[in-house]
C-alpha cells in the first residue's frame, strides 16, 4: 500500500505534467526542485537541466528573464511580471511564496502563462493604428480644395488639371459616375482666369428634351405658352465671361446637338422666339460616363461635335482602380460628417482592410453616403465593421466589445479569454485557407499544433 507522501509525489507529479501553464517549485533559496515538462518549448531547456539550479544562475543565464522568484524572495510578497524567454515567447508569470509558522519562506511557486499569440493581436493592432495615423497625415497634405489625393494616378490627374487650367481649351472629363467628374470640372474653374466669373453646371440628363432648348439658350417675352412676360436668358447666356460645364453630355438629345454645335463653333446665341444674336464668352468643360466614340459609330452623337469637345480629354479612374485614395477620402468624408452632425466618431483600425478591400461600384458617390450614413447610424464612437453592410465586410472583425462577429459568453479567467481569442483565430484561418499546412503558415505556428487545437476546440476546419 502507498504511503501518503507516494500519494502526494503522484498527484503533484500528475498537476505539473497536466497543467497548461508552466510551473517551477524552489525552496526558500531559490533552488529550483520541481518543474513542468513544459520548460522546454517555453523556457529552451528541458526539466532536468533546471533541477538543482538556483534562479540567479538560471537569470544570470537569461532563462529566466527576470526571474519572478527572486523578485518573490526580495519582496517576500506575491509578484507578477512580463518575461520573454530563449524561444521568443511572452509569458506572465506569477510567483506565490509559501511561508512556514515562523514567517520564513520555504517554498515558491511560480505559474508562467504563455501571451505570445495575445502579444502578437496587440503588435497587429498597434500596426493597423499607426497606419491610421499615416493616412490621417498623409491625408493633411493632400487635400487639394475638397479633393483628397494619394494614388499617383490622381496626382498626374490634379496636374494636368492645373496645367490646362491656364487656357481657354475645352476639356472632357471620361469615367464611371460617381467618380469625381464634376469635382474636378470645379476646380479647373477655380484656377482659371475665369474663377470669378460665373460657373454654370448642366446636367444635360436631368433636362427634358420639350424644354432643353428654352432652358440653354433662353427665350423671348411671349414666345410660348406659359413663357414669362419679360423674357429668360438661357444658361449658356448667363456662363457669359465664365464657365460653361455640360455634365453627362452624352445624355444630350440629338435634335440639340446641331444647334450646341453652332454655339461652340460661334460662340453666339439666340433666344427661342427671337432674332438678336448674342455673343457669348465661355470656356467650356464637359463630362461623361459613356463611350462617345461608340455613341458616334451608333449614330447616337454628333461625329463633329464629338471632336469638337474632345480636344484634351481626362479619363478620371474608377475607385477600385485607385486603391490608395479609398481610406484617405473615407476619412475626409468622416471629418465632414462629424461637422455637419455635431459628432466625433473615428474609425476602428481593424475596418481599414474592409474598406479599402471593397470594389465600390458606385465610386466617390458612394464612398460619400456610406460614410454619412456610418456616422448617423453607428451606436458608438468608434465604427467598426459591424456597421458595415455585409457585402463590404472582408471577414468576421473585432466589434465594440472586444469579441468577434460570433458571439461568445464573457471569459471569467485570463485562460478562458486566452482559449477563446486562439479559437476565433483558428475560425478565421479556416475560412482563409485551403489546407492546414495555409493555417499553419497564417497563423505562425507549426501543422501539428494546428492539427491538434482544431480537434482541441471542435472546429471543422474543411481542409485537408
Amino acid at each position: 500500500m502507498q504511503s501518503a507522501t507516494d500519494v502526494l509525489e503522484l498527484e503533484l507529479g500528475a498537476i505539473l505534467k497536466s497543467s497548461n501553464d508552466n510551473i517551477v517549485i524552489t525552496d526558500g533559496n531559490g533552488m529550483v526542485l520541481r518543474a513542468s515538462p513544459n520548460c522546454l518549448s517555453i523556457y529552451g531547456k528541458e526539466v532536468s537541466y533546471l533541477i538543482g539550479k538556483s534562479v540567479y544562475q538560471l537569470e544570470k543565464e537569461h532563462i529566466f528573464s527576470p526571474s519572478v522568484t527572486a523578485r518573490v524572495l526580495k519582496e517576500k510578497k506575491e509578484v507578477q511580471i512580463m518575461q520573454r524567454t530563449p524561444t521568443g515567447r511572452v509569458v506572465m508569470a506569477t510567483g506565490v511564496p509559501v511561508f512556514d509558522k515562523q514567517n520564513n519562506i520555504i517554498r515558491v511557486i511560480s505559474f508562467s502563462h504563455d501571451l505570445t499569440e495575445l502579444e502578437r493581436l496587440k503588435e497587429d493592432y498597434e500596426k493597423l493604428r499607426r497606419q491610421m495615423e499615416h493616412y490621417q497625415i498623409e491625408m493633411e497634405e493632400l487635400k487639394y480644395e475638397n479633393i483628397v489625393i494619394q494614388s499617383k494616378v490622381m496626382q498626374r490627374i490634379w496636374k494636368l488639371v492645373h496645367r490646362v487650367a491656364k487656357s481657354d481649351a475645352t476639356v472632357l472629363f471620361l469615367g464611371e459616375s460617381g467618380v469625381g467628374k464634376n469635382v474636378f470640372a470645379h476646380a479647373l474653374h477655380q484656377n482659371s482666369p475665369r474663377r470669378n466669373q460665373p460657373f454654370i453646371e448642366v446636367n444635360c440628363s436631368a433636362i427634358p428634351e420639350s424644354l432643353f432648348e428654352s432652358e440653354m439658350f433662353g427665350y423671348e417675352k411671349g414666345s410660348f405658352t406659359g413663357a414669362q412676360k419679360t423674357g429668360k436668358p438661357g444658361l449658356i447666356e448667363l456662363a457669359d465671361k465664365g464657365t460653361l460645364f455640360l455634365d453627362e453630355i452624352g445624355e444630350l438629345p440629338l435634335s440639340m446637338q446641331a444647334k450646341l454645335l453652332k454655339v461652340l463653333q460661334e460662340k453666339k446665341v439666340t433666344r427661342v422666339g427671337g432674332i438678336k444674336e448674342r455673343t457669348i464668352d465661355f470656356r467650356l468643360i464637359a463630362s461623361t460616363n459613356q463611350n462617345l466614340e461608340e455613341m458616334v459609330k451608333q449614330g447616337k452623337f454628333r461625329q463633329d461635335l464629338f471632336y469638337r469637345l474632345h480636344v484634351i480629354p481626362i479619363y478620371v479612374p474608377a475607385l477600385r482602380e485607385r486603391k490608395e485614395d479609398i481610406f484617405m477620402l473615407a476619412q475626409y468624408f468622416l471629418e465632414k460628417f462629424n461637422q455637419k452632425y455635431h459628432t466625433d466618431k473615428y474609425f476602428h483600425p481593424s475596418i481599414v482592410d474592409h474598406l479599402v478591400d471593397y470594389d465600390w461600384p458606385g465610386n466617390v458617390r458612394e464612398l460619400e453616403n456610406m460614410m454619412e450614413r456610418l456616422v448617423i447610424t453607428s451606436e458608438t464612437k468608434a465604427i467598426y465593421p459591424e456597421y458595415l453592410p455585409f457585402s463590404i465586410q472582408k471577414y468576421p472583425q473585432f466589434t465594440r466589445s472586444n469579441q468577434w462577429l460570433e458571439k461568445e459568453k464573457e471569459p471569467a479567467t485570463l485562460k478562458e479569454a486566452i482559449e477563446q481569442v486562439e479559437r476565433q483565430w483558428l475560425l478565421r484561418a479556416a475560412k482563409q485557407c485551403k489546407t492546414t499546412y495555409e493555417m499553419a503558415d497564417y497563423l505562425g505556428i507549426s501543422q501539428p499544433t494546428v492539427v491538434r487545437k482544431l480537434k482541441k476546440y471542435g472546429i471543422n476546419s474543411k481542409v485537408d
